[in-house]
C-alpha cells in the first residue's frame, strides 16, 4: 500500500453517477418545457429499439441508518403505502400521456428507502399497474433492494412471479459495535436466510453491499465480513467507501464524530485487504468498487465493454431514457436530467394536480455530452479515447496536462489518443475523471461538496 499516493490523491470528488454532477447543474436556464423536449426527442429515438429504464423510489424506512445518504422518511406508519403507490402510478401515466406512445420497459429497479417496507400485495398492485400502462420487454432486467431483516418469503415470491431475477441486500459490516454506530443491526443469519431463499426461488443474481470506512471499523472487521460473505457466494458485491457528508445529510451522520472514522490510510488498507480476498475467491473487479463472478451479467457486460452507469449505479442495460418515479427520483433523457420534488407531500400534490413533479434539472450542451462520454468510458471500461473528432473538445490539452502527474505515478497510461487506467490506478479512477470535469475545474467549490475519493 502506497501511503504517499493516498495522501496525495485523497481529495473531495464526485462518484460520477452523472455528468454534470448535481451540484453543477445549470438550474437557472432549466425549465420543465426544455426537459420535456429533451425527453421526447430521446424517447422517439430509442423506444422501439433500446427501450426505457424505470427507477422507482420507495422512500420509507422504519429506522434511520446513520451511514445512509439516501432521501428517506422514517416512519412506522404503514398507512402511507397505498397513497404513495397511487401517486407513482399517476406519475407514470403523466409521462406516458405526454410521450404519446407505450414505453417499452427494458429495465426496472426499485430502490429506497427500504422497498421491503411495503407489503408484498401493495408492491404487486404497483407492478401490475406499470405493466398495464407500459409494456415489459421479454428480456427486461428487473431488480430490487431488500433489507435482510424484513424481506420475507412472500416478498421474494411476489417479485419472482413478476420475473424479477436480481436482488441486492445491504450488509455493510457484521461487527456489532459498527452496526450499533450506524444503527443497522442485522445478524449474519438474516442475510444467509434471504440469500438462500432468493436462490431457492430462482434468482440468478444476488448482490451484497459492503462498506469500508465506517465508524469504529477496522481491517479485521472487513476481513470478517468478507469471509462470511464469501461463504454465501453472492454473484455481485458492491464494496465501496463510506461517504461522510454530514453537511448534506444533517443529523443522521452527526451520530458519531470524525475521530471515530478510520483514517484515509486505514480505509485504503481495509479496501486492499477486502479486494485481495475477493479476487482470491474468484471475483473480478468490473468497475469502481464493484466485483462480480464470471457467471454474472455485470461481468459479461464489462468484458464486452457494454457496461453502463447512471443514477442506479452500474447496469447492463444501456438505455438513453431513464424515468425516475417517486419523491426525489432523478430522470435522465441523455440530453438532460430532472429531479422530482424531495418533499413527499409536495410530490403527491403536484401529481394530483396533473403536473410532472420536477423541481430542478439540467440540459446538457455539446461539451457536456462529450465529457459525459469520456467519464462514462473511464468509470465503466477504465479507458477512454478521442480518436474521432466527435470526442474531442477545446480544453482537452489542459486535461492532458493535469493527467501528467497521474501518469508519472503509474495510475494511467497515455498512448496516442487513448488513456487507460492501470491496475494500480483503479482505486483512483475518480481522480482520473476529475481533470475531465470541466464544470468543476472552472468553478471549484470554496467549501467541501463531495466525499473524499479515498
Amino acid at each position: 500500500m502506497n501511503t504517499s499516493l493516498i495522501a496525495k490523491y485523497n481529495v473531495a470528488g464526485p462518484r460520477y453517477t452523472s455528468y454534470p454532477t448535481v451540484p453543477y447543474w445549470d438550474e437557472a436556464s432549466f425549465s420543465i418545457e426544455l426537459w420535456k423536449t429533451s425527453l421526447k426527442k430521446s424517447f422517439e429515438e430509442s423506444n422501439d429499439t433500446d427501450g426505457v429504464s424505470l427507477y422507482i423510489h420507495l422512500p420509507f424506512c422504519e429506522s434511520m441508518c446513520t451511514f445512509c445518504g439516501c432521501h428517506k422518511r422514517i416512519t412506522k406508519n404503514h398507512a402511507v403505502e397505498i397513497p404513495y403507490i397511487e401517486s407513482l402510478i399517476e406519475e407514470f401515466k403523466l409521462y406516458t400521456t405526454f410521450l404519446g406512445n407505450t414505453p417499452n420497459i427494458k429495465e426496472l429497479h426499485i430502490g429506497g428507502g427500504t422497498p421491503t417496507f411495503f407489503k408484498p400485495e401493495n408492491i404487486k398492485s404497483l407492478l401490475e399497474a406499470l405493466n398495464t400502462i407500459g409494456e415489459f420487454s421479454d428480456d427486461c432486467e428487473l431488480s430490487f433492494e431488500g433489507h435482510p431483516n424484513n424481506t420475507t418469503e412472500e416478498h421474494l415470491k411476489m417479485f419472482a412471479d413478476f420475473n424479477f431475477n436480481r436482488v441486492s441486500y445491504g450488509v455493510q459490516d457484521y461487527n456489532l459495535k459498527v452496526q450499533k454506530a450506524i444503527n443497522r443491526i442485522q445478524p449474519f443469519e438474516n442475510v444467509k436466510r434471504v440469500t438462500e431463499a432468493s436462490r431457492a426461488l430462482g434468482y440468478t443474481s444476488v448482490g451484497h453491499d459492503i462498506i469500508f470506512g465506517l465508524p469504529f471499523q477496522t481491517a479485521e472487521d472487513v476481513i470478517n465480513t468478507i469471509n462470511k460473505t464469501i461463504t454465501l457466494k453472492p454473484e455481485r458485491i458492491a464494496f465501496y467507501s463510506y461517504a461522510h457528508v454530514p453537511w448534506i445529510k444533517g443529523n443522521g451522520q452527526r451520530g458519531y464524530n470524525e475521530k471515530d472514522l478510520p483514517t484515509a490510510t486505514q480505509k485504503r488498507l481495509q479496501y486492499e485487504k477486502g479486494k485481495e480476498m475477493l479476487l482470491k475467491a474468484g471475483y473480478f473487479e468490473i468497475g469502481m468498487d464493484h466485483f462480480s463472478l464470471p457467471i454474472d451479467s455485470l461481468y459479461k457486460a464489462h468484458e464486452s465493454q457494454e457496461l453502463h452507469r447512471n443514477f442506479m449505479g452500474y447496469t447492463v442495460t444501456n438505455t438513453k431514457v431513464m424515468i425516475g418515479l417517486g419523491a426525489s427520483a432523478i430522470s435522465d433523457s441523455w440530453y438532460g436530467f430532472a429531479q422530482n420534488d424531495k418533499s413527499i407531500e409536495r410530490y403527491k400534490a403536484l401529481v394530483n394536480e396533473g403536473v410532472i413533479p420536477v423541481f430542478r434539472g439540467h440540459i446538457l450542451n455539446e461539451e457536456d455530452l462529450i465529457i459525459r462520454k469520456h467519464i462514462l468510458n473511464l468509470m465503466c471500461n477504465f479507458e477512454t479515447s478521442w480518436n474521432s473528432e466527435a470526442l474531442s473538445f477545446s480544453e482537452l490539452p489542459d486535461v492532458l496536462i493535469k493527467l501528467q502527474e497521474l501518469e508519472k505515478d503509474g495510475l494511467i497510461e497515455v498512448e496516442a489518443k487513448t488513456i487507460r487506467v492501470t491496475e494500480k490506478g483503479r482505486p483512483f479512477v475518480r481522480n482520473v475523471c476529475l481533470p475531465f470535469d470541466r464544470r468543476l475545474q472552472r468553478n471549484k467549490p470554496e467549501t467541501q461538496v463531495f466525499s473524499m475519493t479515498i
